[in-house]
């Protein structure tokens, strides 16, 4: 299969795996595969990233389940899926056509459930990157894996195992108390990088029922409004523990345009998610990936490589 690539100062890395772009459209926002190719040409994205895949099927939370707010939107969607064995048997000759790099989500409610989605993910040659979902707030038990580093760390190891060929991505929560030491369980357990941050869990309630809004109390938030913490989280764990140790972030969390892309990258992500802003505008990366294109035209740099954690913070 011929891929066009997109303009070479764009070109990234996650893990000695080559993107055409830094953008990656994010678990749960565009289908299971190849849904948006209708607004997109998925060859000029970096990569797309397939909805989080449970052992079995979910039919997710109760209606409603997603509503504006300001400056976002409110998630209680709740791990809807069809189940792995559906989704190797109808998406993998899909994956095959897709003309762009394939990250596979996977999710569960124990490490016998990350394991076996991990098992049947692995035989799939042309998923070449594993994102371990382990923050998702609209699940009772949708975090268990992030209770505290020691779990975590021993989720990953037991994923590692199943994972001989694929890199392993860990997707974490935007929790400002324990984010560094979680980061730091996921990297010394065998993450090759790290996807951050997920939805901020939230609760939102209706005035004249007193009851939530949603069908689910606690829910999860995205947009702009949690932007500039996202930032800061990954440009924390970015210089705390990730720098150094060769891992690379993708950078998710409020991304509407090319400056909310390059604030990324300025704080250590070597790839940026888009999540509610397929939601916005479907096209959305197209205009990100241009803009970040004169972008670093612009900072007199021939990569954006050169870019990544370039942020300088005064202090």
């Amino acid at each position: 299969m011929v891929m066009k690539m997109a303009n070479s100062a764009l070109k990234t890395d996650l893990g000695g795996i080559e993107l055409a772009s830094p953008i990656v459209l994010a678990a749960g926002t565009c289908g299971y595969v190849d849904e948006l190719s209708v607004a997109l040409d998925l060859s000029r994205i970096g990569a797309v990233t397939t909805k989080s895949i449970t052992p079995e099927a979910r039919s997710g939370n109760a209606p409603m389940r997603v509503l504006d707010v300001k400056a976002g939107m409110i998630n209680a969607v709740g791990l809807a899926n069809m189940g792995v064995e559906a989704f190797v048997r109808e998406k993998t000759a899909v994956i095959e056509q897709v003309p762009t790099v394939v990250i596979g989500s996977i999710a569960g409610f124990s490490i016998d459930d990350y394991v076996g989605v991990a098992s049947r993910f692995a035989k799939i040659d042309s998923i070449p990157i594993i994102e371990m979902n382990v923050s998702c707030p609209n699940c009772n038990d949708g975090r268990l894996a992030t209770a505290n580093p020691s779990v975590l760390a021993e989720h990953v190891r037991a994923v590692r195992e199943v994972l001989v060929h694929q890199k392993l991505f860990v997707k974490l929560p935007p929790s400002t108390d324990g984010l560094l030491p979680l980061a730091a369980a996921a990297i010394e357990s065998g993450a090759d990088g790290l996807t951050m941050v997920n939805t901020l869990e939230v609760l939102s309630i209706d005035v004249q029922t007193r009851r939530s809004v949603l069908g689910r109390s606690r829910k999860g938030m995205s947009g702009p409004a949690i932007h500039p913490l996202a930032v800061r989280l990954v440009s924390d764990v970015h210089r705390a523990v990730a720098a150094d140790a060769g891992i690379p972030i993708i950078g998710l969390g409020g991304v509407l345009d090319w400056r909310d892309a390059a604030e990324m990258i300025l704080a250590g992500a070597s790839a940026v998610g888009v999540g509610t802003g397929l939601f916005v505008d479907p096209s959305s990366p197209k205009r990100i990936t241009k803009g970040l294109t004169k972008w670093v035209k612009s900072q007199g740099c021939a990569s954006i490589r050169e870019l990544v954690g370039a942020h300088t913070t005064g202090e």
